[in-house]
């Protein structure tokens, strides 16, 4: 999986390109409050026929390939995982491991971002000021749903009467019960009944990749729009708590292997957490200096195979398999990114909001993977549920790098783990078989 949106091709990469399009847009927008003020007639002007409007045409782009990509990706996973049937039990032990930890790691970063809470350090007065500029945004069915508990009916409604309603009222949690059902469904096909549409499912797919594409290249006018828009409005008040936004993910990022991953190897799978990570050290440098998943996948399995001595028809099955469905660390960002812009907007969860958040964000984890760019309209997917207005995703964008950067890294790490799990599980490696550091380079 390509977890950064990209690169422009030739000159300014993209994600630089994003960068320096929050910096100007943060400092004009700060200039204009501090020196004119936000209310006056010329700032007003530019964010209702300028900056407004530019940002507008970047969210509605990404708002229009949610449904889509949420439907192809979710069918096509599904419907590649039955060919795991005539596989047996080492795909289902690499399924239950890669969504075991997935999820693990989507409530400890809930956990963290609760406890440090990045996005409470905003003024009461100015929460309430953004959810009524950006009121028209926020979804009022979301909202209510918000308000009205969390209980049987809302697991019923899981089930959608009506999909193509569903993706007309941006019903996700519908969208996506319908896409696992009709990718189970192709499962049960007589091959050469399924494949036309098959064929239809992933020919939807890459034209809504090449649809993001056309979006992420407005990213950085989207970006300077939106970003001036609020800090033309707030000041400084939106820029402050962003720093400790970045601490948060990184720190979680970190905690989940030094904590969470390094006891599963040490109490489940046998092996040291210090040999473990020292063996597939050139891996995770691949994967922080590349931001793919797919493009470690070469040194992921040399780590794996020389490395730690996974027999190779392990590697060679699990790590592929892995790399588009063990996303620890996607998991992990996607949940905090929610909970820190609901924080932002003043928009309190009850517990049955997070538990929606974890399990949206396990899923549309793995939903994006494979999908270029493709993690950042879902995660505008999961904060319309919120009900969290499409102008937050500015606030993280421009720093995503270097968190695509340190999620990738954690993915990988994860994806690694996997092989060593299932071939202990299989009685086909323990510790002992780990080669000497010399063989290991």
């Amino acid at each position: 999986m390509t977890e950064s949106i990209g690169s422009s091709g030739k000159g300014m990469k993209l994600h630089t390109k994003i960068l320096l399009a929050l910096v100007v847009g943060a400092t004009a927008g700060i200039l204009a409050n501090t020196q004119l003020g936000g209310a006056a007639p010329s700032v007003v002007w530019v964010n209702k026929y300028v900056a407004g409007p530019v940002g507008q045409v970047f969210l509605r782009m990404l708002f229009m390939v949610v449904m889509p990509l949420v439907f192809s990706s979710i069918a096509l996973g599904v419907a590649g995982l039955g060919d795991l049937k005539k596989i047996g039990r080492v795909g289902g032990k690499a399924i239950g491991y890669f969504l075991a930890t997935t999820f693990l790691a989507a409530s400890f970063g809930l956990i963290i971002v609760n406890v440090f809470k990045p996005g409470e350090g905003i003024p009461a007065e100015v929460k309430t000021q953004l959810m009524a500029t950006y009121a028209q945004d926020a979804s009022a069915k979301i909202t209510a749903q918000q308000t009205g508990g969390f209980g049987i009916e809302t697991f019923v409604n899981i089930v959608t009467r009506n999909p193509v309603k569903s993706a007309a009222d941006g019903d996700m949690l519908g969208m996506i019960f319908f896409g696992l059902v009709f990718g189970a469904a192709l499962t049960m096909l007589k091959p050469e009944r399924a494949k036309p549409m098959l064929d239809v499912l992933e020919a939807l797919q890459e034209v809504v990749i090449v649809i993001v594409g056309m979006a992420m290249k407005l990213a950085p006018y989207g970006v300077t729009g939106l970003i001036f828009g609020v800090t033309s409005r707030f000041g400084f008040a939106l820029l402050e708590p962003l720093a400790g936004y970045v601490l948060v993910v990184l720190g979680a990022l970190i905690l989940h292997v030094a904590i969470n991953l390094s006891l599963i190897l040490r109490f489940i799978i046998g092996i040291s957490p210090l040999v473990y990570f020292g063996r597939i050290r050139s891996a995770l440098i691949t994967a922080f200096s590349t931001s793919s998943s797919n493009a470690t996948l070469p040194a992921a399995l040399k780590a794996s195979e020389f490395g730690l001595g996974v027999p190779p028809n392990i590697a060679g099955f699990v790590l592929p398999l892995g790399s588009t469905m063990c996303m620890n660390g996607t998991s992990i960002f996607e949940g905090i990114t929610v909970i820190f812009l609901c924080q932002v907007f003043g928009i309190d969860l009850t517990l049955g909001g997070m538990i929606v958040v974890i399990v949206m964000s396990v899923i549309t984890a793995v939903g994006a993977a494979g999908v270029p760019g493709g993690s950042i309209p879902l995660l505008v997917g999961i904060l319309a549920m919120m009900g969290v207005p499409g102008e937050g995703i500015a606030i993280v964008l421009g720093v995503d790098r270097i968190l695509d950067m340190s999620r990738t890294t954690v993915n990988v790490a994860g994806d690694i783990s996997a092989t060593v799990f299932v071939a202990k599980s299989e009685g086909l490696w323990d510790a002992s078989m780990v080669p000497a550091a010399s063989r290991a380079e």
